[in-house]
């Protein structure tokens, strides 16, 4: 039988090592380490690589859901008086605020919609504007794909959400996901870059994909793309969605695999020789701090898998088998990752509510020789279309879902995690945390 007490100094020390993940993704201080070197408001190599930009103009453009404080990073560093125009930042309606120094846009996230056709085309003259000596800096973080909608000619804003709504219930990954839509979007894919040529672009990334690749974080706004179409076709066909796919986007794909319409920038493309990227934080940005945090409170602590990724309850495996060990010290189990669901319920949750149910249900059905706890939190702060980050369960959880009157098994089969960690009280609600650098794991345990 678990101590109480034990079990509530774990789950206060795995919230403590999230917030201190999630706080390590700052994405003003980010921006401000990117931009300052050895004397403050000095910009750094990377920028002076991009362009001599001692006296050139600059217009700062910033989309995400980190857009607002990555710019009031980056007007902390710069001059006012290089700014071409008031930096434009594209956000989740749940980060828009009004700003002195910034024109706010609010947009649909995780489905595009009208205000974000609006903000895309507000984007694309920005850059179209900018004078071929000017520095254009890009701040680009997690949700900028959804954010800036620009589909293809053919393509009707309302087809785009349909297969947006498929992919988000199919369980592809953020690489699929993306290739997908790079190749039925004018912006994505490298499409700004040919809005921003032949000016300099510069962007400072905040990654919310696992591998970094910059060609997938955003759907490759600013660099060239290797995939093609008829990957995205694959893709849809392999999710078995192709068949449910609006007719429109079938066609401009089979278009594109025909090559009757352009390929996405290659590459290799010389338009790029004037763009430069730069990842400022990542997800490993936040396990490092996790993990610092971790070893100060005393556990002995372990990265298992800085790339989680694959269906959630699948992964919650991975921590199972440590559960069932019995350990001689204080133990942290670190991971970090993107899982994905498959929606075949008609409740809701997130990846990592799905993830966290999933664990408690399979370690209630073992025997459990530590006092443990397991976290499972997006840093963004937003788990699917809830309220909740995630979830933090420990032995314990499935019996107070008995308790109250539900079966927690019904819950998972039926996608329903919210409410079964509601019951259970095991929501973590932070509300939205401004940054995104996907998700991060802790399994904690002591001596039973």
């Amino acid at each position: 039988m678990q101590n109480d007490t034990s079990v509530l100094t774990l789950r206060k020390h795995a919230i403590e090592m999230f917030s201190e993940g999630v706080n390590a993704a700052d994405p003003k201080a980010a921006v401000i380490r990117s931009l300052m070197s050895k004397t403050k408001y000095t910009l750094n190599e990377s920028v002076h690589h991009a362009l001599n930009i001692s006296k050139c103009p600059i217009q700062i453009i910033s989309f995400g859901k980190a857009a607002i404080p990555m710019i009031e990073g980056a007007i902390e560093c710069i001059d006012n008086t290089r700014l071409k125009t008031m930096p434009i930042a594209v956000t989740n309606y749940q980060n828009v605020v009004d700003h002195p120094k910034i024109e706010v846009l609010g947009a649909g996230h995780p489905i595009p919609n009208e205000d974000g056709l609006i903000a895309a085309e507000k984007i694309k003259k920005t850059a179209q504007n900018a004078g071929t000596d000017d520095l254009i800096l890009a701040l680009i973080s997690g949700g900028a794909s959804a954010l800036l909608p620009m589909p293809a000619a053919s393509i009707s804003l309302r087809d785009k959400q349909e297969l947006t709504q498929l992919l988000l219930f199919s369980g592809a990954n953020i690489y699929e996901t993306n290739t997908v839509r790079k190749h039925i979007s004018n912006i994505k894919g490298g499409g700004l870059v040919r809005f921003t040529s032949p000016s300099t672009l510069q962007t400072l990334i905040i990654s919310d994909v696992i591998d970094n690749d910059i060609s997938t974080i955003a759907s490759g706004l600013a660099t060239g793309d290797p995939t093609t179409f008829n990957e995205a076709v694959s893709i849809l066909q392999s999710l078995n969605i192709w068949e449910k796919t609006p007719t429109s986007i079938q066609d401009h794909l089979s278009n594109g695999c025909y090559g009757l319409t352009p390929e996405t920038l290659f590459p290799d493309d010389p338009m790029l020789k004037n763009t430069f990227n730069s990842i400022i934080a990542s997800n490993l940005t936040s396990l490092n701090a996790v993990s610092k945090c971790s070893k100060a409170k005393g556990y002995k602590t372990i990265i298992v898998n800085k790339m989680l990724v694959g269906e959630s309850r699948n992964a919650a495996t991975e921590f199972i088998s440590k559960i069932a060990k019995r350990v001689e010290k204080p133990t942290a189990y670190i991971s970090g990752g993107e899982t994905t669901v498959t929606v075949r319920g008609s409740g809701s949750g997130g990846r990592n509510q799905e993830m966290a149910l999933a664990l408690a249900i399979e370690a209630n059905s073992k025997v459990n020789p530590n006092h443990w706890v397991f976290l499972s939190g997006s840093t963004d702060g937003i788990d699917g279309p809830t309220n909740a980050a995630g979830g933090l369960v420990d032995s314990k959880t499935s019996d107070r879902i008995k308790m109250s009157g539900h079966d927690a098994a019904r819950f998972l089969e039926d996608n329903n995690s919210y409410q079964a960690l509601s019951e259970s009280g095991d929501l973590i609600i932070t509300g939205s945390s401004g940054t995104n650098v996907a998700d991060i794991q802790i399994l904690l345990m002591h001596p039973g």
